[in-house]
C-alpha cells in the first residue's frame, strides 16, 4: 500500500514534472518495444537491488523496502505493462477490478501532455470506474 502511494506521488510530481522529458516517451505512440520511459524500472530495480544487498546479512528495513520496491515492480509490471498497455499479448482478463485498473489508466492517457492529468496511480481506482453488473 505504501509503495502504490509512493508511486502515485512519484508519478504525478515527478514523472508529470521535472522527470517529463523521460515519462513523455511513455504518452507518446510507441516507435518501438522499448521506449524512454523504461529507464525509470531499470533505475527502481537498481535501487532495490542496492538496498537488499547492503542489508543481506542482518535482514534489517532496508533489505524489505528493497524488497518492497522489486515485488510491486513485478506487480507493475505484470499489470501496467502486460495486461494494461499490452506489451505482452497474452494476458487477458475480464475480471471487474483489472478492467477498471485499465480504464482508470485509459482516463491518464486520455491527455498526453505534461499538465492536467488524471488518474496517476494504478493500484487504486475510483469506485465510479467499477463496472457494475
Amino acid at each position: 500500500m505504501a509503495m502504490e502511494c509512493l508511486s502515485w506521488f512519484i508519478h504525478k510530481y515527478l514523472f508529470h514534472g521535472p522527470l517529463w522529458f523521460m515519462h513523455k516517451s511513455h504518452h507518446q505512440k510507441a516507435k518501438s518495444f522499448f521506449e524512454w520511459n523504461d529507464l525509470f524500472a531499470a533505475l527502481f530495480a537498481v535501487v532495490s537491488l542496492f538496498l537488499m544487498y547492503t542489508d543481506r546479512d542482518n535482514l534489517g528495513y532496508r533489505f524489505f523496502i528493497g524488497l518492497g520496491i522489486t515485488l510491486y515492480g513485478l506487480i507493475y509490471f505484470v499489470v501496467h505493462d502486460w495486461f494494461v498497455h499490452r506489451r505482452f499479448k497474452t494476458f487477458k482478463s475480464n475480471n471487474t477490478y483489472l478492467q477498471a485498473v485499465r480504464k482508470a489508466h485509459k482516463v491518464h492517457h486520455k491527455n498526453r501532455g505534461k499538465e492536467k492529468g488524471k488518474a496517476f496511480g494504478l493500484l487504486f481506482v475510483r469506485k465510479n470506474l467499477i463496472k457494475k453488473d
